[in-house]
């Protein structure tokens, strides 16, 4: 079974906190060993002084007493180049504590050396041998203080170690526990959100920290869904409300067709009537594809050297509309363009008024394809959703979609660039497609897809 969060994180935390608290025990130990070793030598070397400056004076080791030899932790012995021990402290006048080569090395130079016993003393020793004019001086003291003070030190570490453990394992467990608190707080909220309540949010901590960032982020997340989430029900609640006229009308059509016995030229007029419902439904089925396709990230293009000049007489000789190209030659999608630029300009066509122009020009690395009109332009309030799906400035025509400039932005954002609207300084309209004039990283396509117009 899997642990949760909030043991495992403890779980950790107790493992470093252990690891840390070996570490600092096994150096505090061995400092204090160190300590303990360095403090014995040094007293030893003092004591060696003195007692040197002692027998110098005609004084005698075995009268010692106090500061210079304790009874039952320090002696001192004092003994002839032949090994013969010609003073000492009491219990060691017999025989001489050093062996006869370090009894030879003592005479040339000071050194420090172990013993495990020394008669009296049934404890380990640790010993200075020095020279001391022909004879050699032996200082030394047990080491049974160091050990109990290290035994204590190891015992209080034994002790409290464990303790220090548990209460930081304890502490840990709190501290993972209120830390994830919050994260399960917002995943409780999580779990009560549906698609029918996406405008709700988590809940947020005011710490301003990795937590808070997170849900955060999480909010805006579901902020993004939530109005994808409505942007889809309008899109299939609009495009509904579009196919249910034409589908009336051809409905309708067919019906009077077959109800009663209809002259050549009566059946002529209903079918004709029916095709263009059709061809309706037909365009705007191809542009609700491509807009579906924009929303997966996969609108198809074909991409090729394509003379901005040639293209904008042929769209614009399609509408009487007049020219004003440079000639630019720029790496696109010409049906898509083309497609874009019919949009554009049947719209100004059709609500713009005056005198209606196409412009193209190249600017640095950039194509820009202008539609001019003299009409009245668009409403103030329009021109924020003029590229929006099923946005018309006035809803009460009752002919149109309200796709054509939804296609418009579709097909620039297709080859990476944006589509813009703004009213002219004077009078009439300006609607502009801004494209890249090289191959930028959207994928390539094969297909094709006919365009339906935009009203305001």
């Amino acid at each position: 079974m899997r642990l949760a969060l909030r043991v495992r994180l403890a779980l950790a935390f107790s493992v470093v906190m252990a690891v840390v608290l070996i570490g600092v025990g096994w150096f505090a130990y061995a400092r204090i060993r160190s300590d303990l070793s360095h403090n014995l030598d040094q007293d030893l070397r003092g004591r060696a002084q003195d007692l040197a400056a002692l027998v110098q004076r005609g004084g005698s080791l075995s009268a010692t007493s106090g500061g210079l030899v304790e009874s039952g932790e320090s002696f001192a012995q004092l003994v002839s180049p032949d090994g013969r021990v010609v003073d000492a402290t009491p219990h060691l006048v017999g025989r001489s504590l050093l062996e006869p080569e370090e009894l030879a090395r003592a005479g040339r130079v000071a050194f420090f050396l172990n013993r495990p016993s020394v008669p009296g003393l049934d404890e380990p020793a640790r010993m200075l041998a020095v020279p001391l004019g022909g004879r050699v001086l032996v200082a030394g003291a047990t080491r049974e203080n160091r050990a109990e003070t290290l035994r204590s030190v190891r015992d209080a570490f034994l002790v409290g170690g464990p303790i220090a453990l548990l209460l930081a394992s304890l502490g840990g467990y709190a501290l993972a526990g209120a830390a994830l608190r919050p994260i399960e707080a917002m995943r409780r909220r999580a779990a009560e959100i549906s698609t029918s309540s996406l405008d709700e949010r988590l809940p947020v901590p005011e710490t301003r920290d990795e937590v808070a960032r997170l849900g955060d982020t999480l909010n805006a997340m579901l902020g993004r869904i939530e109005s994808g989430v409505v942007r889809e029900r309008r899109f299939v609640s609009d495009a509904s409300h579009q196919l249910r006229t034409p589908l009336a009308l051809l409905t309708t059509e067919l019906e009077l067709a077959l109800g009663r016995a209809r002259s050549p030229g009566d059946l002529r007029a209903a079918l004709t009537s029916a095709a263009e419902s059709t061809q309706r439904l037909s365009r705007l089925a191809d542009d609700l594809l491509l807009l579906a396709r924009e929303d997966d990230g996969r609108v198809p293009l074909m991409r090729e050297e394509t003379d901005l000049a040639d293209l904008a007489h042929a769209v614009a000789s399609r509408f009487n509309a007049d020219v004003d190209a440079d000639p630019a030659v720029a790496n696109l999608d010409p049906l898509r363009v083309e497609q874009a630029l019919t949009n554009m300009l049947d719209n100004a066509v059709r609500h713009g008024g005056g005198r209606v122009t196409l412009t193209a020009s190249r600017r640095d690395d950039t194509v820009e394809l202008h539609v001019l009109d003299e009409g009245p332009g668009f409403p103030e309030g329009f021109l924020a959703q003029a590229f929006e799906r099923f946005s018309r400035a006035d809803p009460n025509r009752p002919d149109g979609s309200g796709l054509g400039l939804a296609i418009v932005d579709s097909i620039a954002r297709a080859h990476g660039g944006r589509a813009h609207a703004a009213n002219r300084s004077g009078r009439g309209a300006d609607v502009w497609l801004a494209l890249p004039s090289r191959i930028c990283d959207n994928p390539p396509g094969v297909a094709t897809i006919p365009g339906r117009h935009h009203e305001r």
